[in-house]
């Protein structure tokens, strides 16, 4: 038998290897955390204490920023702090639990962005049967299979990915722990592994993609039929929906279906960031902001809070 010694802990990879520009790279991920934070808070704070947005759509938007603060929480602490101290080590258990996360919120994510496609389709093409159609119960059924269907999908990628042994380098080209990058430092035949990934890949993201593709095409042939103005408020609340799914799929997809090869950490890196990041930094950005009624209820919940602090100092 061969000797070799199994990996205890793994190595992250930090933004650099000059301390200003990891420092530089730290400061610019922590204030796309800051922004995300603040943004989703309002959003949430907005669509609740708004009586006028308790509907399904704003029902969804507030789940889908309470699961953005969530999905990035998960990544960017870590890395800056790895980053700004150099300390890269991290433990087999702590690495199996940042995978589960971040598989954990990634596919909540695509499933309330379908679900949410789903909510415009019926609002656009269906607005007689809405009501009846996206009723609270079928609000909250989604949002728990969601949220049960996600358990199940990274509990066993987690599974399958920690059954292997590793044994050879420890070193994680990535700023946090992800199924592709354990995959090539594993000793074991990743084969069935490789297979899960891809079969899984096509049932739920190429479904929720297909059904979401299917959704716009018909909201697209009805909206076509509206008069300018209606024409133009429709689309303003679609394609944002788009740009975020579009983003988040392509890039998600690109890391889990890409050839296992290792390549440069940067190439990694990127693609990585536009899944992880940019997601949950765009939605109350270009999705939730644009929308008017949202609009003005950040104004009221910015206004009250002003007059809390006035009347608090």
């Amino acid at each position: 038998m061969t000797n070799y010694t199994m990996v205890t802990e793994f190595l992250l990879e930090t933004f650099g290897n000059e301390w200003e520009l990891r420092l530089l790279n730290s400061v610019l991920f922590l204030l796309m955390y800051l922004i995300t934070l603040l943004g989703n808070i309002l959003i949430i704070a907005a669509t609740t204490l708004d009586k006028k947005l308790h509907t399904p759509m704003y029902f969804f938007l507030r789940n889908l920023s309470m699961l953005d603060i969530c999905y990035i929480s998960v990544t960017v602490p870590n890395a800056c702090v790895t980053s700004l101290t150099n300390n890269r080590a991290i433990s087999v258990a702590g690495c199996a639990t940042q995978i589960f996360l971040v598989i954990y919120f990634a596919i909540i994510e695509i499933m309330f962005l379908t679900i949410m496609a789903h909510d415009r389709y019926v609002a656009i093409c269906q607005p007689l049967h809405y009501p009846v159609i996206m009723n609270h119960q079928f609000c909250v059924r989604m949002t728990l299979l969601s949220l049960f269907s996600g358990l199940v999908y990274s509990g066993v990628h987690t599974g399958n990915t920690f059954r292997l042994n590793f044994c050879q380098s420890n070193v994680v080209h990535q700023f946090f722990c992800d199924v592709p990058s354990l995959l090539l430092l594993s000793c074991s035949d990743t084969f069935s592994n490789e297979i899960l990934i891809l079969v899984s890949a096509i049932v739920v993201c190429g479904g929720c993609f297909i059904f979401i593709a299917i959704s716009y095409s018909h909201i697209f042939s009805t909206v076509l039929k509206f008069s300018s103005k209606e024409r133009g408020k429709a689309f303003s609340t679609c394609i944002p929906h788009i740009l975020v799914v579009s983003v988040f799929l392509s890039s998600i997809s690109y890391v889990y279906l890409k050839p296992s090869v290792t390549s440069e950490a940067i190439q990694d890196i990127i693609p990585s960031v536009l899944y992880t990041i940019v997601p949950p930094l765009l939605n109350p950005i270009i999705y939730s902001l644009r929308n008017k009624q949202v609009k003005d209820a950040v104004k009221k919940v910015l206004l009250r809070i002003s007059y809390c602090f006035d009347y608090c100092f």
